[in-house]
């Protein structure tokens, strides 16, 4: 029996990455890529479209985050190469699709990244509000921009330090808020009195799924993982299952607090009205400060993860060479990080993420699902990296099969105009593959 395929980076430009990243800088990572400034309005929107039954969808929503992270936990612990979903996709199906699922990745993680940078102004206007008006809030994107591009530039083990200290802090106002609010919540706001329709189910779920995106972006950085086989099960065991208890523990503590009415009502600001209910104004300023630093935090691990996207895509030749250059003292990707951290700045200062957010959804059950199939191939083929024992799946491709069908279930919630949408950017960045590979 001949041995297993083994893989190695191809370029030296790969090698000249540090592996710095291990399974608590990687678990802070997706934990700050997952819970960004979305968990502030979060209950408030799940229950304008579900009511009660609120709750139920969370419990849906991660059971199929977790077959999504199940498939990427194996692909990751086999692929350690810069790109992440990108790299695991374009080993398996060629050039062609590598690079349609690194559109999507990249798409989704700048849109969603510019939005909740603009959320992070407002959030700081609102602390501040001098600096709510247009011009100091160009000028404070600017220089959080500059500052967390610099931490990135000088190399990622600061990067990822960053998002640690980030993490710990922006968990204590949800913590309080969970703690305080746990006492005085009324079960008869929990109770559901009928169960909303199927397709109403799908579509919740498909909105809420956004809630727990990032792990994509969170992987990119592959080639700076230190051993990725042990590291990226584990991280993203402990980041999920903190990520999903976290979101249902402020699901029912703000429905049973306000009601579904009112929770409803206050969609905009809904953890801040229950701070409000809760503790008054202290409360109410608890949780904006609590806002700021959560959507700092998504913004510390998104400068961290997405520029690798851009690096990827110039050392496989499909951007100019120059992207993918590497500094000579840090050693990090420093033209990728300025130029990703210069394009989000400026569609957060001029863009509201609003227009482009089913667009963002979308482009992640796509991606989700052609890493799930690639994830089944390289199981199928027995691609590993070298001198490591790769995490494998029980139950053979059972998991990759149902992710399939959950995705699917979810995509048919989506409409004719939405997928027009996606299909012009791709039909677009397929021209643009063509004529590169020109």
């Amino acid at each position: 029996m001949s041995a297993a395929p083994h893989l190695s980076s191809p370029l030296d430009a790969e090698r000249g990455l540090t592996r710095a990243i291990g399974v608590l800088g990687l678990a802070a990572a997706i934990f700050n890529t997952t819970v960004g400034g979305g968990i502030f309005r979060l209950p408030g929107v799940v229950t304008e479209l579900m009511g009660a039954s609120a709750p139920w969808v969370y419990v849906i929503c991660a059971l199929a985050i977790g077959l999504v992270v199940l498939c990427f936990a194996e692909a990751g612990s086999r692929v350690s190469m810069t790109g992440g979903p990108y790299a695991y996709v374009e080993l398996v199906f060629g050039p062609y699709a590598g690079f349609m699922s690194g559109v999507l990745l990249w798409l989704l993680g700048t849109t969603a990244m510019a939005s909740v940078s603009s959320a992070y102004a407002g959030f700081i206007g609102a602390l501040v509000p001098v600096l709510g008006a247009p011009v100091p809030r160009a000028l404070v994107l600017a220089v959080s921009f500059a500052v967390l591009a610099g931490i990135n530039v000088r190399g990622v083990k600061q990067g990822t330090q960053l998002i640690t200290v980030v993490s710990v802090a922006k968990l204590l106002p949800l913590l309080i808020l969970v703690a305080v609010g746990a006492v005085a919540v009324s079960p008869a706001n929990l109770v559901a009195e009928s169960a909303p329709a199927a397709a109403t189910f799908a579509r919740t779920a498909t909105v809420l799924f956004f809630a727990f995106m990032g792990i994509e972006s969170a992987l990119v950085p592959s080639g700076e993982m230190k051993d990725p086989s042990r590291t990226v099960p584990r991280a993203i065991a402990i980041a999920m299952i903190g990520v999903t208890l976290l979101y249902i523990s402020i699901q029912l503590v703000s429905q049973g607090v306000l009601g579904v009415e009112a929770l409803g009502a206050a969609k905009t600001a809904p953890l801040a009205a229950v701070a409000e209910r809760l503790m008054g104004s202290p409360g109410r300023l608890l949780l904006l400060v609590g806002a700021a630093i959560s959507t700092f935090g998504y913004m510390s691990g998104m400068t961290l993860a997405m520029p690798r996207a851009l690096f990827a895509f110039a050392r496989d030749g499909f951007l100019p060479r120059q992207m993918a250059a590497i500094h000579p003292a840090f050693h990090t990707p420093w033209l990728a990080i300025v130029l990703q951290s210069a394009v989000v700045c400026a569609l957060a200062v001029v863009n509201e993420f609003e227009a482009l957010a089913v667009l963002a959804n979308l482009s992640a059950l796509l991606l989700y699902a052609m890493c799930a199939v690639a994830a089944w191939e390289l199981r199928r083929r027995g691609v590993q990296n070298e001198g490591t024992s790769p995490f494998n799946l029980p139950l053979g491709p059972t998991v990759h099969i149902l992710t399939c069908v959950i995705i699917a279930w979810m995509l048919t919630s989506i409409t004719a105009a939405e997928w027009r949408a996606v299909g012009l950017v791709l039909v677009v960045a397929t021209v643009l593959f063509f004529f590169r590979r020109k």
